[in-house]
């Protein structure tokens, strides 16, 4: 169980990365400064791939609708780990 899920965390990072290192011209088209990736790969790994993706032609028609998806697949992993974290907090405290 552990090993799946530090694959899932780490799976976009992981391809962030790699992408990163074949083709930083595309990056560099893509973003006009290397906050926005940085903060990507840190907090939305989904999303910057997905915007890579779709970027090089402009964002238009479905595209928004792929980032949005990628977007809620952040989101729910982010969101996940807080529910699941909340639901192995006790509930009452005995006294010592």
């Amino acid at each position: 169980m552990c090993l799946l899920l530090a694959l899932l965390l780490a799976g976009p990072r992981l391809v962030i990365v790699i992408w990163y290192l074949a083709e930083p011209a595309r990056w560099a088209l893509a973003f006009s400064s290397a906050i926005v990736p940085i903060f990507g790969f840190l907090v939305f790994p989904w999303t910057t791939i997905m915007y890579m993706l779709v970027s090089p032609l402009g964002v238009t028609g479905f595209d928004w609708l792929w980032l949005g998806l990628a977007f809620l697949a952040d989101v729910g992993s982010l969101g996940g780990g807080a529910w699941k974290g909340r639901q192995q907090m006790p509930t009452t405290m005995s006294p010592p």
